[in-house]
């Protein structure tokens, strides 16, 4: 593709040696004496990139800049003077220019500015691609061996840097590629949760991560000894490490980050266990025996989902209390805008109180929204549009407004989330009686009918501290990107829940997640 630069200088003819430089790499270079000149000139023909000396007599470089901008904002300029004065290169960024070079030029430096405007997208992907040609098979190498759980963590933030490099390019078959080793990672990462998961709560002496009913006691509690500060722990429900990722650029605008890390969800990785793990600090079948008057099952719930996690609240206090916490505390959950509002301006209370607990639910609100809405599931069809809409939720929402209080104060801001979610594809056949649980990726109820191929299986819900209704209770859990489907009305299941977000199994994306310990800049 040849490109076209219009280069406006009142001394153009002293820049010939320049000119032919460029026509002889290949571009098509056409010469102007004043910024009237080149209005004229970009007003009949299409260009690619302006040059635009910044000293011109008549119309400057800085006025003809702003004409531009108003003709054709997108069309990118590069602003070139013999001055170094701070204030003309404060002006011209201000201006939104592409780039800036001083004279005298060197042709390598004008041949670098164009490329790094024009060619950028095209070497950017011919770099990455190579990039993760090299990295391809080390990846293949690490998750095939004999690995633990921090290793897992490795790979999975891998991964998610690979795919979040590769979705900038252009390069679709390389992108083919890389989904067909993400799922080739996730059936190893599988069959490592299958062997190590009832260790991790049963043998003391096994190599652990931290685990959801860990999490406080592990990455909170430490800053209420001895300490007043306030801390602030938000929770994102159903928030994955590739959405961090979208939103980290943001959040450091305002939080240098100490420490991101990641623990592991509990099973089944959902509200109604993750999270109120988190909070009590008790696997689900301890808090069903020790707090019965709290913990609610997800047999058929009338509620839905959000109804298994009305006592986090009481959670929250009975284990601060155990823990010999004697603080100021508040607990706020988060489920519309005007909730947001509120919580922003009950700001002020909040800073008299050690810790801060906030739950926003916008994210799980969203993945159910784009199952049932087809509006939202068409603005968000594949996992690259999934994560803009975070993105710009985040940028245009109350919380953001909330994290900035946060930061003016010069407070501590710990994020996470209760479990990841993943975008189901394949369906498996599953039989249960009418009291089994509606959750697409995991089932628990006695007597259930399913080919043990492509789940796993636990006959004895007490080894993983799983409640127990029945004494034939045993719970299902679909692997990878696998989801349960009833034989009636199968095809009509099938083609409403396949390609939708849901979370309760066991995969990468579900059962690794970020925790993100922030303090203000």
């Amino acid at each position: 593709m040849q490109y076209n630069i219009l280069w406006a200088d009142d001394e153009i003819d002293l820049l010939k040696p320049h000119i032919m430089f460029l026509t002889n790499k290949g571009y098509n270079v056409t010469p102007v004496n004043s910024g009237a000149d080149a209005l004229d000139r970009i007003e009949n023909d299409r260009f690619d990139i302006v040059f635009l000396d910044e000293m011109m007599p008549g119309m400057t470089g800085l006025e003809t800049l702003a004409q531009i901008k108003q003709q054709q904002p997108n069309l990118p300029v590069v602003m070139i003077t013999k001055s170094e004065e701070e204030h003309i290169m404060e002006d011209a960024i201000g201006s939104k220019i592409d780039d800036y070079l001083i004279k005298p030029l060197n042709p390598n430096q004008i041949l670098l500015s164009v490329k790094k405007i024009l060619d950028n997208k095209r070497l950017v992907t011919e770099k990455t691609t190579l990039s993760y040609q090299q990295e391809f098979r080390n990846l293949a190498m690490q998750y095939q061996d004999r690995i633990g759980h921090e290793e897992w963590a490795d790979i999975y933030k891998k991964l998610i840097y690979w795919e979040l490099e590769l979705e900038s390019s252009e390069d679709q078959g390389m992108s083919e590629v890389f989904s067909m080793q993400k799922s080739e990672a996730n059936a190893n990462f599988c069959k490592f949760i299958e062997e190590e998961y009832e260790d991790w709560l049963n043998d003391p002496r096994s190599d652990k991560p931290i685990l959801s009913h860990q999490l406080m006691k592990q990455k909170v509690f430490p800053y209420l000894k001895g300490s007043d500060e306030p801390i602030f722990f938000l929770l994102i429900d159903n928030f994955r490490y590739d959405q961090w990722k979208m939103i980290q650029p943001i959040l450091q605008e305002y939080f240098n980050i100490e420490e991101e890390s990641s623990y592991y969800s509990i099973l089944p990785t959902t509200t109604g266990y993750a999270r109120n793990a988190i909070f009590s600090g008790l696997m689900p079948s301890e808090m069903e025996r020790k707090h019965p008057q709290w913990w609610v099952s997800d047999e058929n719930t009338p509620e839905g989902e959000e109804g298994l996690n009305n006592h986090e609240h009481d959670f929250l206090q009975k284990q601060l209390e155990m823990n010999h916490f004697n603080i100021k505390s508040s607990y706020h959950k988060i489920l519309n805008t005007n909730q947001g509002k509120a919580l922003i301006d009950n700001f002020s209370n909040m800073m008299n109180n050690q810790l801060n607990v906030i739950v926003y639910n916008f994210v799980d609100m969203l993945s159910h929204a784009r199952t049932d809405v087809q509006m939202i599931k068409e603005l968000a069809p594949d996992e690259a549009a999934y994560r803009s809409i975070t993105k710009s939720w985040f940028q245009h929402s109350p919380l953001l407004d909330f994290i900035k209080k946060v930061a003016e104060k010069k407070g501590r801001l710990i994020l996470t989330t209760d479990h990841g979610m993943i975008r189901v594809q394949k369906p498996v056949k599953i039989i249960g009686y009418r009291e089994t649980n509606t959750n697409l990726r995991y089932k628990h109820g006695k007597n259930l009918g399913f080919d043990d191929k492509n789940l796993m299986v636990c006959r004895k819900p007490e080894r993983i501290f799983l409640p127990k209704p029945h004494v034939s209770t045993s719970y299902v859990f679909t692997k990878e990107d696998y989801f349960f489907a009833y034989p009636n009305n199968y095809n009509q299941y099938v083609n409403l829940y396949r390609d939708t977000f849901q979370h309760g199994g066991v995969s990468l994306e579900e059962m690794i997640i970020p925790i993100i310990d922030m303090k203000a800049k």
